[in-house]
């Protein structure tokens, strides 16, 4: 039987770029669409700079220079990855053969209700109006 969870290694390079085997498919849509997606991003994408920024606190100084040093640069990093979250989520997930769209799942079935509510007012939303329907900046 296929393994369904990727192990240490795997996981490590999965974080940062490589892809799965085609048997942890459903692993990996659960990973980067599930719920809590959005905080392991987070949490991966905060590792790396963190890693890089650490040595220059054995440098001597006092705690001001350590701060003007690192703070700024960790603080950027961290916004990059925030803003740049559903654009690399997509790309993992295209990479391994999964619909980019599952992304939007969650936001979907949470305002399933308002969709539904503008349908029963209105009617149902026109053919062209489809291509909105996808968050991808793209």
């Amino acid at each position: 039987m296929a393994a369904s969870r990727p192990n240490l290694l795997q996981y490590i390079a999965y974080s940062y770029g490589r892809s799965l085997p085609p048997s942890m498919r459903d692993w990996v849509a659960r990973d980067l669409a599930g719920p809590g997606a959005l905080r392991r991003h987070m949490i991966r994408m905060a590792i790396p700079p963190l890693l890089i920024l650490a040595p220059l606190w054995l440098l001597p100084a006092s705690l001001y220079v350590h701060l003007e040093m690192t703070v700024p640069i960790y603080t950027w990093a961290i916004l990059m990855a925030l803003a740049l979250n559903k654009v690399w989520r997509r790309h993992r997930l295209a990479q391994h053969g999964l619909d980019s769209n599952l992304v939007d799942v969650l936001k979907r079935e949470k305002d399933a209700h308002i969709h539904e509510d503008y349908a029963r007012r209105y009617g149902p939303r026109p053919e062209e109006a489809r291509w909105q329907a996808n968050s991808s900046p793209f």
